[in-house]
């Protein structure tokens, strides 16, 4: 027995899904990745806490960034050719494009993961897996804790090449990589 898929969800070639190839998918839902040549899709709705925290952290991001720095939100990087992840936050050193659809990971200072129920094991540990062994220096996840965002903050290090926890904020997130940083966390959420 085989399974009925849309046409467009078979991939082009034998060896899988390639980066480039989610930018000719127009019939891929939206916030498509693609994690070692398999595309994932978002497939739970979003909850409003995720989506607050996500747009209230970017706007609070762009406010503080000095010049040099751009926020992006659900842009994917292109990791290398069959890894492109969607973090819902990422910093870049890259200048504003309005036609671009992906970073490379020379160009992304940070990228911040909020974890959901249906993200989380990509987000704990495939993910942060990924941006290290990629070079991007900083990752932040951050957790729902009764409510309130916790941001464990990860730096890379190059010795390693692996991330090296910096610290867990509550309450108050005050940093000084990719630039500094005092953020009340508790007004991100209602």
């Amino acid at each position: 027995m085989t399974a009925d898929f849309p046409e467009w969800m078979i991939p082009p070639r034998p060896s899988g899904w390639e980066a480039d190839d989610l930018d000719h998918l127009p019939q891929a839902p939206r916030h498509t990745e693609l994690i070692d040549g398999a595309l994932i899709f978002m497939m739970s709705p979003q909850r409003s806490w995720h989506s607050r925290l996500v747009e209230n952290l970017t706007f609070a991001l762009r406010h503080a960034g000095p010049a040099g720095f751009e926020v992006e939100r659900e842009m994917t990087v292109r990791l290398d050719k069959k890894s492109r992840p969607e973090p819902d936050v990422l910093i870049t050193t890259a200048p504003y494009d309005p036609d671009r659809t992906w970073y490379a990971p020379g160009e992304v200072a940070l990228v911040i993961e909020v974890v959901s129920e249906e993200s989380a094991d990509r987000d704990r540990s495939l993910k942060p897996f990924k941006y290290a062994q990629s070079g991007i220096t900083h990752f932040w996840r951050i957790e729902d804790e009764s409510g309130a965002p916790t941001v464990h903050t990860y730096e890379l290090d190059a010795m390693t090449g692996a991330y090296v926890a910096t610290g867990i904020h509550r309450n108050r997130l005050k940093v000084s990589v990719p630039f500094p940083l005092d953020l009340d966390l508790d007004q991100l959420v209602p």
